[in-house]
């Protein structure tokens, strides 16, 4: 049977059916952030096949990877300070027209595709930044799970249909996949200037204060809550970073074949489309509970793996598994950030908050190097689950009722 109450959010509203009027509500927010799914998807497969065509050596690739990650590291620790002499609208705009510069540099080719990775990681980078401004500044705190939720249902078609589509375009020509990214990328953008964001909802002590990235980083390491919500989806990145990376590589290594890796990543991006369902089963918990259980389930699934690396398979199904949970974080994970940012940090605090990405492109890669200077492949899948469990530790100190409703909230101690 349907369920009207689970479905009715995940409907498109008539404003934006008509591409008229488009709303900065949760579901307006929700589909911006699937058209960027698209963008990011259709290259995630492409840039490393293109960027390894272009230099020829794996760990040159791997070197300007790094050195990109720092890159969109400090891009989005200095995204508030541009803001402060820059609008918010033109800041937002400019990033996703990054997006499309990175794609006629993709068209080009040769070499041209590593400054087209550049400009792709910083538009990433600067638009989770200002999305994750406005989505405060314009979405009720009781209705951020429901935009998470939009956010990664819509979203889920660009991660799971993208890789495949992107490699499929680039068989015919290496620059097919680029052309649907910069077509995605102006609808993206027409459809965000339509929605009138403005500089959002802008507060004077903010303009009047400082917003140095060094200050930034003081000020967010000087609130434990907001800590708390960094290290969360930091561990989940990490997570999701270990097991895209490796998966393929085991799978290889073990005499399972190159496909498995493929079809292993699709798998767990189809995960994604049941998170109105874990949206509906955390409503009926908390957040607090929710992004315990993903921690604790997906850890032990990953360290698992690494202990049925004897049985290849086993270890494959054991790590799909966990990235089922590590989906039911992707739901969650950052709201205890979302619901603990203070009104008057929304843009500053943000640029600190997304840096759990890039953050997480430079712990994973070293932590890798570091375990397979002693293990094989099999052993990084147990790092990635201690992580996870070191993320269940630390989400114990989440308010028991975070995120449940006033009305259903027990009073006194739970």
């Amino acid at each position: 049977m349907r369920n009207p109450r689970l479905l009715e959010h995940l409907q498109l509203p008539r404003s934006l059916g008509s591409l008229r009027t488009p709303l900065p509500d949760a579901v307006g927010f929700g589909i911006v952030g699937g058209i960027e799914a698209v963008i990011r998807g259709t290259t995630l497969s492409v840039f490393p096949l293109v960027m390894y065509r272009a230099w020829g050596s794996a760990a040159l690739v791997s070197q300007i990877y790094f050195v990109i990650g720092l890159v969109s590291l400090l891009t989005a620790l200095t995204v508030p300070s541009l803001t402060r002499y820059v609008p918010r609208q033109r800041v937002y705009s400019v990033a996703i027209l990054l997006y499309a510069v990175a794609a006629l540099l993709g068209v080009a080719g040769g070499k041209w595709v590593t400054l087209a990775l550049l400009c792709a990681v910083m538009a990433a980078a600067t638009s989770f930044v200002c999305f994750n401004a406005y989505v405060l500044d314009y979405v009720d705190k009781s209705e951020f799970s429901k935009l998470e939720t939009l956010r990664l249902f819509y979203g889920a078609w660009g991660w799971v249909i993208g890789p495949v589509l992107g490699v499929w375009l680039m068989s015919f020509w290496h620059g097919a996949p680029f052309v649907l990214v910069a077509l995605a990328a102006l609808f993206m953008l027409w459809l965000t200037r339509r929605m009138r964001l403005g500089s959002g909802k802008a507060i004077a002590v903010v303009r009047k204060r400082a917003s140095h990235p060094l200050a930034n980083l003081r000020r967010f390491f000087q609130q434990p809550r907001l800590v708390t919500g960094w290290f969360i989806p930091l561990m989940r990145s990490c997570g999701w970073w270990f097991y895209f990376v490796y998966v393929g590589i085991f799978a290889v290594e073990n005499g399972l074949g190159e496909q498995v890796g493929g079809i292993a990543s699709s798998v767990a991006n189809m995960g994604l489309l049941l998170a109105p369902l874990m949206l509906k089963w955390m409503r009926r918990h908390s957040v607090r509970k929710a992004v315990r259980t993903g921690c604790l389930v997906s850890g032990v699934c990953f360290v698992l793996a690494t202990l049925a690396a004897p049985l290849p398979w086993v270890t494959v199904a054991l790590l799909v598994a966990g990235t089922c949970f590590l989906v039911l974080l992707d739901v969650c994970a950052g709201l205890p950030f979302m619901m603990a940012v203070k009104p008057s940090e929304r843009t500053e605090m943000s640029s600190v908050y997304s840096s759990f990405r890039d953050a997480s492109g430079i712990v994973s890669p070293g932590v890798a190097w570091l375990v397979l200077l002693v293990f094989p492949v099999s052993a990084v899948f147990a790092a990635a689950g201690a992580g996870m469990l070191a993320a269940w530790s630390v989400a114990g100190r989440l308010h028991p009722q975070l995120g449940v409703p006033g009305a259903k909230r027990v009073r006194g101690p739970r």
